[in-house]
């Protein structure tokens, strides 16, 4: 049988555990040993809390099974209460970021901290100011360099991690946090005004495109979800989008296979054996290339028997599979690099894609 992954908390969650046992603390002269928080998806979470200093409250991330970066950090939480105003603000202490570009969910300038974890905080505080405001200050110790290991960023926020969580829970569905990762990326990115962009798989892809097509092209990760991030795309009202990428994986784009992680499907020797046979390879040479274990070494194969032509022939099926996802709504070329970072092939209108 499957193990049952286990549920954690959300970085909302702790910040509104931390900043009710600080209101708490300061109000009864006694830090709590834990809090009671009602989620928004209607679950009561009972969190242990840690004493940091007189009133300041620490609450200990716990990600459950979801390969989370923050999993074992600290939400740290002072509230000082404004006896001048019944508003409640949030600001950003150590490790907490700021938004610095539009598009996403609180304005720029504010504290990287999401209206739902924002909610959650004032519901809980709310009972006990009688009426009256307070600041929130929280807080994530090491959180500005564990923010390295994620998206913020890429969508405009620095100096540290997001509070985060529209339930308060967090369900192991990696797959899907890592796609509204994506996602937001690509929003944040439509929202600075690009409308002409380049897909890329990671880093490595980003880092190519700037050496080739220059330092101005605005690069969006995709990971292998490129169906997923045309989809979005034309949601958003993108004009035209380069997917560039190793040959090895995009040659899946060809077959109309548009999320390329090896779980979901391969046929890459499949499709390279289809277009070296239209190409016009003897018999002998495709089952040359269907026997190797990599593409590297189809790579090997289909160069030594004069057949590089088909990179480009692949670039432009993948372009034109690509058009078709989008509903020819989104002008898309294709690019493909070798391991050297070398331009394999590429389709028509690369240029007229990036520069309009």
């Amino acid at each position: 049988m499957e193990k049952r992954l286990r549920e954690g908390v959300t970085t909302g969650s702790c910040a509104a555990g931390a900043a009710l046992a600080s209101l708490l603390w300061q109000l009864n002269g006694e830090c709590p040993e834990k809090v009671e928080i009602l989620t928004p998806a209607g679950k009561v979470l009972t969190l242990p809390i840690c004493p940091v200093d007189y009133g300041v409250c620490g609450v200990i991330k716990d990600a459950g099974d979801d390969p989370d970066v923050t999993d074992g950090c600290m939400v740290v939480a002072r509230v000082d209460e404004d006896l001048d105003s019944s508003r409640i603000v949030f600001k950003a202490g150590e490790g907490v970021g700021t938004v610095t570009f539009p598009g996403l969910k609180v304005p720029v300038g504010e504290p990287a901290i999401n209206p739902v974890p924002r909610e959650m905080i004032s519901r809980a505080l709310r009972p006990y100011l009688n009426g009256k405001g307070a600041c929130v200050t929280l807080s994530i110790p090491g959180g500005e360099e564990l923010a390295k290991k994620t998206f913020n960023s890429r969508v405009g926020v620095v100096g540290g991690l997001s509070i985060l969580g529209t339930s308060g829970i967090v369900r192991p569905m990696s797959e899907e946090a890592m796609k509204d990762s994506l996602a937001l990326e690509l929003k944040a990115a439509f929202c600075r005004g690009h409308k002409r962009l380049a897909f890329v798989l990671g880093a490595g892809g980003e880092k190519k495109v700037k050496e080739v097509f220059g330092d101005q092209v605005c690069c969006v990760m995709v990971s292998n979800y490129i169906g997923f991030m045309l989809d979005q795309a034309v949601l958003l009202g993108v004009e035209a989008i380069l997917v560039a990428g190793f040959g090895g994986k995009l040659v899946k784009l060809a077959a109309d296979i548009m999320n390329t992680h090896s779980h979901v499907a391969d046929g890459r020797r499949e499709t390279l054996c289809t277009f070296a046979a239209l190409r016009g390879a003897p018999v002998q040479v495709i089952r040359e290339i269907y026997q190797c274990r990599t593409v590297q070494g189809a790579m090997e194969v289909i160069k030594a028997n004069g057949l590089s032509q088909i990179w480009t022939d692949i670039a432009m099926e993948g372009a034109r599979k690509c058009r078709m996802r989008t509903h020819d709504q989104i002008s898309v070329a294709v690019v493909l690099f070798d391991q050297e970072g070398q331009i394999l092939g590429q389709s028509h209108h690369v240029e007229d894609v990036l520069n309009g």
